[in-house]
Parts: structure tokens; C-alpha cells; sequence
């Protein structure tokens, strides 16, 4: 799907929603009864025939949401949120986007842990609609609770760097939103909620889905009925993300590296920066995440030329050179390991993806292979032609049919 048509829905949405929507932000006073949920503001909402008109622009392209739009029964309200987490075992405040169905049937929650960003005012909750955030929120309309994480270092919590690819916090964050949207539902809005939990993400959102359902099923398998899993392109195993792009001539996406870096380096890496980086990227990169530059723009003032931008050393010695040790503890304290799930999940890549190579979910899905997994759990989607960006879409669609089916007992996602 083109940009051009993303741009069309939003204008569409700008314009229309002045009629279908409303727009409220007055702060909800919460009851010393909540625990995680500190406060809920409602943002706006959209009628079912809205939703569809606008799912209507995009079939076009992307026939496969017609049936998604069939299952378009309720209006949506979308929600700001803000919860009490913990970062390094104290206190933090988090927030995210809520997006609940106005019905009176029983609705499980779907989480969606978005994909790599650097910029504050593009986080969920401060730009909830953006494009591809839209399209999330009207997922409620198909009879989800919706959650939208923003992330520590976004949002309410923008005044900390953003711990990036970080597994123990993102874990801590998207959890204790689950738990705060569970007493935001629970104890304040006239809707019902079941324990059924569906989790979903791409790129950096993969990588998190992944940490999270492991949490899930191997440390609260009581709290959440985790019912499916879809990780769409994450990079599952950091040493091979750094093995591959040290093997490049050329990376097309050096703001990657440097935000695992930098969010690392925060996280008290002791590996010095300057072993790693060249100057004069390894002066400048501490100070490109701070909130107000694109992707784009630190790739920018970055290089693609790994030669350029790693150091010769760290290029020839990194994988033998015991002062690069505590480099790849880091990356593999992070990373997830294959585990004897039941969970029902899906590894979707483009086979074409020269950002988080497709060798990346091959080899996860083997290793969940050789734990012993049934190929019926874990399922590995090769999206054909598509690269890192192509990807998102399919793999956003192939997700919420899988859910749907799975839900509802159907069969609409004819691609599995």
C-alpha cells in the first residue's frame, strides 16, 4: 500500500471526524483502589459506519481487510492512559492508548507493541492519529480491547532516554499496562472484559511481543490466558543482528545500531563507546535520541558505510576480543531464546528484509523447533518479495484474521 493512501485516510479522518467524534480531556480523578491506572482520559470516538468507510480505502489494495471489515460491529472510544510502572526497581510513571468497543458482549484484549521510534510527539498517545496508529485503534471495532503501549522514554515518561530493545523494562511496561487497562475496564467503564489475551507487534514491536509472551508463559501463566502470539520481523537474536550488519559493506539503517547502543550505554554497557564507533560518530551519537529527531534525520548525520562507521577493531575482533565481551552479554541478555511454548504463535518476515534480516525468524522458529515445539504452535510466514517497511501491512492483517479465526472459530485467514 502506498503512503499517498495512508495520507488520504488521515485527511479523511481529520475531516469526517469532526461529526463521528469526540474530543474530551478532562482528567478522570481515579479511586485509591487502582493500583496501576493513575488516570484516563477519554480522546475520542468513532462510529462503526466511519470505521468502514475508511477500511474502504484501503481494500483496494489490500483485499484481505474485507473480512476484517465484515467484522465491524461496535463504535470505539479511545482512551489516554497513565499507569505507575518501575524502571530499575523504582517507580515510574507510563502511558499508552486504550481503544475499547461500545457493546455489551465480553471482549478480550488485543496489545500491540509498536515498531522503532525515535520521536517524542510520535508516540501513541500523543499522536494517536497518525496513520497506522488509526487503523490499530479501529481494531477495537471488530470487538477487542486495544492496547498501545508507548514505552518508557515516550509519552508521560519522555523526560528519560528510551530504553531500546531493553527486555526486562519493556516486559515490566507492557505488563503493568495490561494490568492497569484491566482496573481501567474493571473499575471504571461500563464494558466487560475477559481474561483472554491476544499480543501482536512488528520490528522492535516483534522483538517486545516475543519478550512479553515468554514472561507470560513461563512467569504469569496464572495472571493472563495468553490465547495467540503474532511477532512480525523482530530482531529475536541481537548477535546476529550485530554479526550481520558488521558483514555488510553497506547498512541502510545505522540509526538502529546507534539506538541500541546509546539505550545500552544508558543501561551502564562498559564496553567504552569509542571501541565501538568511529568519531565523529561516537562523540555524536549520545546526543541524536533525544526525542526530537526522525529516523531519517540521525541516518542523516550518521553513515551506511559499516567501515566508516565501526571501528577497524571492533569490525576484525569483536566476536574474539574478550574487551568486547561485555558487548555481546548485553546483546545476549536481550535477546530471546526459544523455550517449550503452547502458545499458538506466528513468526511473519519478509524474505527481503535488508533492515532485520529474514534469517532472523528461520532461525528462531528452528530453535523453537528443536525445544521440542509442534509446527502447529509455532508457524513460520515468509511474506514473499516483501522488505522491512513492505512488511508492515501484511503482517498487521495476517495477525488480526489469525486472531479473529482464532476467536471466533473461523476460517478467514486463508494465508496460513
Amino acid at each position: 500500500m502506498s503512503i499517498k493512501i495512508f495520507r488520504y485516510t488521515f485527511l479523511f479522518v481529520l475531516l469526517v471526524s469532526t461529526f463521528t467524534s469526540c474530543d474530551i480531556f478532562d482528567d478522570v480523578e481515579v479511586p485509591e483502589t487502582d493500583t496501576y491506572l493513575v488516570s484516563h482520559d477519554q480522546y475520542k470516538s468513532y462510529l462503526p459506519a466511519f470505521i468502514e468507510s475508511a477500511f474502504d480505502m484501503f481494500i483496494p489494495d489490500y483485499p484481505e481487510l474485507a473480512a476484517i471489515k465484515d467484522k465491524v460491529d461496535y463504535g470505539i472510544i479511545i482512551y489516554k492512559i497513565t499507569y505507575n510502572t518501575t524502571f530499575n526497581g523504582e517507580p515510574k510513571l507510563a502511558s499508552g492508548l486504550v481503544c475499547v468497543p461500545m457493546g455489551t458482549e465480553t471482549f478480550p484484549v488485543l496489545s500491540y507493541q509498536n515498531g522503532t521510534n525515535t520521536l517524542h510527539n510520535h508516540a501513541p498517545s500523543v499522536d494517536p492519529d497518525d496513520e497506522l496508529y488509526l487503523l490499530l485503534e479501529f481494531m477495537a471495532s471488530t470487538g477487542f480491547i486495544v492496547a498501545i503501549p508507548d514505552y518508557l522514554g515516550f509519552g508521560v515518561a519522555d523526560d528519560m532516554f528510551h530504553p531500546y530493545l531493553h527486555g526486562e523494562s519493556t516486559v515490566q511496561t507492557v505488563t503493568d499496562m495490561l494490568r492497569a487497562v484491566d482496573e481501567l475496564v474493571n473499575h471504571h467503564l461500563d464494558i466487560n472484559m475477559s481474561n483472554d489475551l491476544y499480543i501482536s507487534g512488528y520490528s522492535q514491536g516483534g522483538w517486545a511481543t516475543m519478550k512479553v509472551q515468554k514472561a507470560i508463559d513461563t512467569q504469569f501463566p496464572g495472571e493472563f490466558n495468553l490465547k495467540a502470539s503474532a511477532c512480525g520481523a523482530g530482531p529475536y537474536n541481537l548477535n546476529t543482528i550485530n554479526e550481520y550488519v558488521i558483514a555488510q559493506q553497506e547498512y541502510p539503517m545505522p540509526y538502529f545500531v546507534g539506538y541500541i547502543f546509546n539505550s545500552y550505554m544508558n543501561l551502564e554497557l562498559t564496553t567504552p563507546i569509542t571501541d565501538i564507533f568511529q568519531e565523529p560518530y561516537a562523540g555524536s551519537i549520545p546526543n541524536l535520541y533525544d526525542g526530537s529527531k526522525s529516523g531519517d534525520e540521525i541516518n542523516e548525520q550518521l553513515t551506511t558505510t559499516v567501515a566508516e562507521l565501526f571501528t577497524e577493531d571492533y569490525i576484525a575482533n569483536q566476536a574474539t576480543d574478550n574487551k568486547y565481551e561485555p558487548v555481546h552479554e548485553m546483546l545476549n541478555d536481550n535477546s530471546v531464546n526459544a523455550y517449550s511454548t503452547t502458545t499458538p504463535t506466528l513468526i511473519i518476515h519478509g524474505t527481503d528484509d535488508t533492515f532485520v534480516p529474514y534469517i532472523v525468524s528461520d532461525d528462531i522458529y528452528n530453535e523453537f523447533m528443536a525445544a521440542g515445539v509442534s509446527g502447529g504452535v509455532v508457524k513460520l510466514v515468509p511474506l514473499q518479495g516483501h522488505n522491512h517497511t513492505s512488511g508492515i501491512l501484511p503482517s498487521g492483517l495476517i495477525s488480526i484474521t489469525w486472531f479473529l479465526d482464532i476467536r471466533d472459530g473461523t476460517n478467514i485467514s486463508e494465508l496460513l
